[in-house]
C-alpha cells in the first residue's frame, strides 16, 4: 500500500527534478515550445502539474475548493523565479492536502465524469496515485522537451 512517506517521497522526486530543469532553462528556454505538434512548454508543462496537485490532491482527496483553469494551463507563460516559489508552495500544500487524505474512502471532491466509474474515482488513495502518475509522466515529458529544446539551440 501506498503511504505518506513514500508518496512525498516520488511527488517530492519529480518536482524537484522540474525545478531543476526550469531553473537550468532559464525564462526564454522555458517559455519555448518545441517545434512538434502539440507541444508544451516547459513552463506550460509545470502549471499544468501544479494543477493536477491542486485538483486531485486537494480538491478530490482533501476536499478544498480548487479554482482551476486546465485550459490556461497549457498556455501559460512566464517569468522562472516565481514558478519556481509557486512549486514549493504546491509542495507544502500537497503535504496538508495529503494529512487530510484519507486513502481508502471515497473521495471528498467531485471527479470528472471520465473518471468516476474508474479507481481513481472511487478512492482518496487512488486519486493520491493519479497525481504520482501524472508527476512522474510529465517529469519524463519534460525531460524530453529540456534535451529538444537544448539540442535546438546548439545547432
Amino acid at each position: 500500500m501506498l503511504d505518506e512517506e513514500t508518496f512525498l517521497y516520488f511527488t517530492d522526486r519529480a518536482l524537484d527534478g522540474m525545478t531543476a530543469i526550469l531553473a537550468a532553462l532559464g525564462d526564454e528556454l522555458a517559455n519555448t515550445r518545441p517545434d512538434l505538434p502539440g507541444a508544451n512548454s516547459p513552463y506550460a508543462i509545470v502549471t499544468h502539474c501544479l494543477g493536477v496537485m491542486a485538483a486531485w490532491a486537494g480538491h478530490v482527496a482533501a476536499g478544498r475548493t480548487v479554482d482551476r483553469d486546465r485550459e490556461a494551463e497549457f498556455t501559460s507563460s512566464g517569468p522562472v523565479a516565481p514558478l519556481l516559489d509557486r512549486v514549493a508552495q504546491a509542495k507544502d500544500q500537497l503535504r496538508r492536502d495529503l494529512a487530510a487524505a484519507d486513502f481508502a474512502a471515497p473521495p471528498r471532491g467531485d471527479v470528472p465524469a471520465r473518471y468516476a466509474g474508474t479507481p481513481i474515482g472511487q478512492r482518496q488513495g487512488a486519486a493520491l496515485a493519479h497525481v504520482l502518475e501524472e508527476l512522474a509522466q510529465h517529469h519524463g515529458q519534460l525531460e524530453l522537451t529540456r534535451d529538444i529544446l537544448l539540442a535546438r539551440t546548439r545547432s
